[in-house]
């Protein structure tokens, strides 16, 4: 697979290097963009701070600009938390998509969005102050009328970014369980 894999709004930190060496070492083909320019935080109100100033709109662009060099050859959009509603967004606007894989987060959905039957799968801690479990059952149905076909995993008592070993939310093993089934729903794209 062919995979645009996008940071959190920490930026892109060796997480995200790691996890591409991951997906690479399966056997797929990976982009990971840099959003931030170069920035990386270890402080979310930093990091918070900066998106502000960035611009959500202007993230987009970037994120637009980096995956159309590649959108041809039929996508799978990947990302952590804002990365994950990043991904979700480019998703739902490319009708070469053959895939979404959301870890740690999600965004919301136009009410026009539609996709024919584009496979989607969510891995988030449980529970998730970014993602209610209100918030999460609203999305599912969302996801569903647009079309996909949406898997969610949830780990109890991990934290929110608990795939970043350099955060305090990391867990190890809701990390390793995430990334096994990760690899075998890539496999089945």
């Amino acid at each position: 697979m062919n995979i645009m894999l996008f940071h959190s709004i920490y930026g892109p930190r060796p997480a995200v290097s790691a996890a591409a060496e991951r997906l690479r070492a399966a056997g797929h083909e990976v982009w990971t963009p840099d959003l931030f320019e170069g920035r990386t935080f270890d402080d979310l109100e930093k990091a918070r701070e900066y998106r502000e100033e960035v611009g959500k709109d202007e993230l987009l662009r970037r994120a637009v600009l980096a995956a159309a060099p590649y959108s041809e050859r039929g996508l799978v959009y990947a990302g952590f938390s804002l990365g994950a509603a990043t991904a979700q967004t480019l998703a739902l606007g490319d009708e070469k998509a053959k895939g979404l894989l959301l870890l740690h987060g999600t965004s919301d959905l136009a009410e026009s969005a539609s996709v024919d039957e584009l496979p989607v799968q969510l891995h988030v801690a449980s529970p998730d102050a970014f993602e209610t479990d209100d918030w999460l059952n609203t999305w599912y149905l969302q996801m569903g009328r647009a079309g996909a076909d949406v898997e969610i995993y949830r780990y109890p008592g991990a934290g929110h970014l608990y795939t970043d070993p350099e955060l305090p939310d990391h867990d190890g093993e809701a990390a390793e369980a995430t990334w096994r089934v990760a690899l075998g729903f890539l496999d089945s794209l």
